[in-house]
């Protein structure tokens, strides 16, 4: 008797439960990445002179600058302390993206995934 493809030594008893299996992962995937875009990220740069916070969405939600970092003489300083806290802040977001997937998929690369 001929066989019919699929992969050898797998039964519509294993190809079934297989199926269940990644439905499972999927629904876990899904409510794990929709709590970190509900989480906010926070980091400082200047030495806690600036202040930005991003949610998992990576949408800039507060800057906060304290006065003295204001220095009309000196604004790029500024802006470059903005930056590195914003980018600091994303950073995050992204890395516990990555880490949580990478926990559910068990290190597999799924593409289209993050």
């Amino acid at each position: 008797m001929a066989k019919h493809g699929g992969f050898p030594g797998m039964g519509m008893g294993n190809m079934q439960q297989l199926a269940r299996q990644a439905q499972k992962l999927q629904q876990q995937m899904q409510e794990k990445q929709e709590e970190l875009e509900n989480r906010t990220f926070e980091a400082t740069a200047g030495g806690g002179m600036v202040s930005a916070a991003v949610t998992g969405k990576k949408v800039l939600t507060s800057l906060t600058i304290k006065p003295e970092a204001v220095d009309p003489e000196d604004v790029e300083m500024l802006q470059d302390m903005i930056v590195a806290a914003v980018n600091e802040a994303l950073k995050q977001a992204d890395q516990a993206l990555e880490s949580t997937m990478g926990n559910l998929t068990g290190g597999l690369n799924i593409p289209g995934l993050f």
